[in-house]
């Protein structure tokens, strides 16, 4: 977040969470490092958690991420999801990125990188898993997650949702023919029940439930209470729900992270250089498009981040859970909120890119 914006938050609300946000980078390192702590100091909590799994669903996972997925979704209404339809560019952008561009850019530079300028570090069959699993994150765009990088871009949460929704119900048809076309694996098998259980959890249960819940407030105290109280209790949820995601993600991966660590740098360089392009492409389009800020950055964030819970789903399914492309798919996550962070805080100092644009 921009200083300004910082120290406007703290002015006007006398709390810490200014100091809060302006060190998120840091809370989010602290929580990764705890996350790995915790799967070698107590590595009986992580396997206790790892027993609450429904179709490779994390539930413990699944309530955090409702954690943070909840007050955004309280922001949403029907009538702005409605007027969001009328005004496609954005949901173009985000679509021809996605999927005419994300998939191939993610395959071209990381069998660059794993075939040639790592390869007397990588033997072949190594590499071609590397791949493999950098591929698998690069045909997913975030479901999730995405909520997040909106929010703290302040982005539209009603046109957020319709972007996220609009990829899930392309990933049912795309995800598997992609994955297959660029590995030349003919029998790639997508889990569909992680996919639809994810979609479910993700999105229409707390949207579900923000729905109620703002019908109710409203209904029993006004419009104006709800947006001006209401909303306001449930400040910091959404980082705190991030912070407790990412220590459990990180105690279940602990093991791996450990145990690779050149490889996990070598893995890390060629999906942070992905992420970049993609996010620029993004950014960049939505400036020629002339979208307003509050579209263009989520925009931007969707293409970005990946829906790694189903990379990491497929990638078990497919190769194993001891894999170099399950291994891929763990450093995906690993790089993951640290750049999308960068990316933020980065949309939030060029937000005057966006101004005078209308939607």
């Amino acid at each position: 977040m921009m200083e300004n914006e910082v120290q406007e938050t703290v002015s006007q609300k006398n709390s810490g969470m200014g100091l809060w946000e302006r060190y998120l980078s840091l809370w989010v390192a602290l929580a990764m490092i705890t996350g790995v702590l915790l799967s070698q100091v107590l590595p009986a909590i992580p396997e206790f958690l790892s027993q609450f799994e429904y179709y490779n669903v994390s539930i413990p996972t699944a309530i955090l991420i409702w954690l943070m997925i909840f007050p955004m979704m309280l922001k949403i209404d029907f009538s702005s999801i409605v007027n969001a339809t009328k005004k496609p560019k954005g949901l173009i952008l985000t679509t021809t990125i996605n999927w005419l561009i994300k998939p191939f850019t993610m395959f071209a530079i990381s069998a660059f990188f794993f075939l040639v300028v790592f390869k007397p570090f990588l033997g072949p069959e190594l590499a071609r898993e590397y791949i493999a699993g950098a591929v698998l994150l690069g045909a997913a765009p975030c479901t999730a997650m995405v909520f997040v990088w909106s929010e703290l871009t302040k982005g539209d949460p009603a046109y957020t949702l319709l972007q996220v929704s609009i990829n899930d119900i392309i990933v049912l048809f795309l995800y598997a023919p992609i994955v297959a076309f660029l590995l030349g694996v003919g029998n790639v098998s997508v889990p569909m029940g992680t996919l639809f259980l994810s979609i479910f959890v993700f999105i229409v249960i707390p949207l579900a439930l923000g729905i109620i819940v703002r019908k109710y407030v409203v209904k029993q105290k006004g419009t104006d209470y709800f947006e001006k109280d209401f909303i306001d209790k449930f400040d910091g949820t959404t980082r705190i729900g991030l912070l407790l995601t990412l220590i459990i993600i990180f105690s279940f991966q602990g093991n791996q992270i450990l145990n690779n660590p050149l490889h996990i740098l070598l893995i890390a360089i060629p999906l942070i250089i992905q992420n970049l392009v993609v996010f620029f492409l993004g950014y960049g389009g939505a400036k020629a498009c002339k979208l307003p800020f509050s579209i263009a950055a989520p925009a931007a964030m969707v293409g970005t981040s990946n829906f790694f819970e189903l990379a990491v789903a497929v990638s078990i399914a497919l190769f194993g859970l001891n894999s170099g492309a399950t291994l891929a798919t763990v450093v995906g996550v690993l790089i993951e909120v640290p750049t999308m962070l960068l990316l933020v805080r980065f949309a939030n100092k060029t937000q005057h890119w966006f101004d005078g644009y209308e939607y």
